[in-house]
């Protein structure tokens, strides 16, 4: 995906978390994150766009903290996290290519760092603001191509990365293959960082065709990447949600083949927190 689309869908996700929240109201329970009502997820993230915002707009070039969560609740909450998530994507849209920020992923430019990485918070947390609506997986629906790319972002991305807690002294890979994008990821796991392959490009009635010839035997290596000791499978939206750990475990929308030890590993320890 490029920045711009996933400018465009940090515009609508921002908007949609807030007016699910609005309507849910600041005193809702959210569940995927326990302890959490919605003025938390709110103040949180208004945090998070502010601080985003202030690489982009004032070209900071090193590491500086939040600002802080504000002491705001209600109409006067709601308000605050509306105006900074508007002050991000203009910031972001008009960003020049050449801009020269502090990022902390991989990627082709700062500003395609910060608009993937925006675009990629809010929508995860506007699942959360509409699980206070009582709906288990949101409902607005995350499209295929940016819930493909949000896994992408997730296990090379986060999970490349040093301080990743998945770890394990019995090594093994887990694969994750979407049915719907033809997508996927072969993560070795071990006691060291979590190495990630993406193979892409398969369609997915041919992925279909090869998990046909072996499904009951455990994880077939002929879909890609190598021997996997297990396999998550499902749609990107189903795995998107499913790895950042908003779909309760043993969700139908998730086929888990193999040892699903791997899989158990991966809910305890992925976690990515502020």
């Amino acid at each position: 995906m490029d920045t711009a689309e996933h400018i465009k869908h940090l515009a609508r996700e921002g908007r949609l978390l807030a007016d699910a929240a609005e309507e849910a109201g600041c005193d809702a329970e959210v569940r995927p994150c326990p302890g959490w009502e919605v003025r938390h997820l709110l103040r949180h993230t208004g945090m998070v766009h502010r601080w985003a915002t202030a690489f982009v707009a004032e070209g900071l070039t090193s590491y500086r903290p939040g600002g802080g969560e504000p002491d705001l609740d209600g109409p006067a909450l709601l308000d605050w996290y509306r105006e900074g998530h508007e002050r991000l994507v203009t910031a972001l849209t008009g960003a020049p290519d050449a801009l020269e920020c502090w990022t902390f992923l991989p990627a082709p430019s700062p500003v395609a760092f910060w608009a993937r990485r925006q675009a990629h918070e809010t929508t995860v947390h506007r699942v959360d603001a509409e699980s206070a609506l009582g709906l288990v997986a949101g409902r607005s629906a995350v499209g295929a191509e940016l819930a493909a790319d949000g896994i992408d972002e997730l296990l090379r991305g986060f999970h490349g990365r040093a301080g990743s807690r998945v770890r394990t002294d019995r090594p093994g890979a887990l694969r994750v293959r979407t049915t719907d994008t033809g997508d996927v990821w072969r993560v070795a796991l071990s006691a060291e960082p979590p190495r990630t392959e993406r193979t892409a490009g398969r369609a997915p009635k041919a992925v279909a065709v090869a998990v046909a010839g072996g499904a009951s035997d455990g994880p077939s290596d002929a879909v890609a990447g190598g021997p996997a000791e297990c396999e998550l499978s499902g749609t990107a939206e189903a795995l998107y949600l499913s790895l950042w750990n908003r779909l309760p475990a043993g969700t139908p929308a998730v086929t888990v083949t193999g040892d699903d030890r791997l899989a158990r590993l991966w809910r305890e320890t992925s976690a990515v927190t502020w």
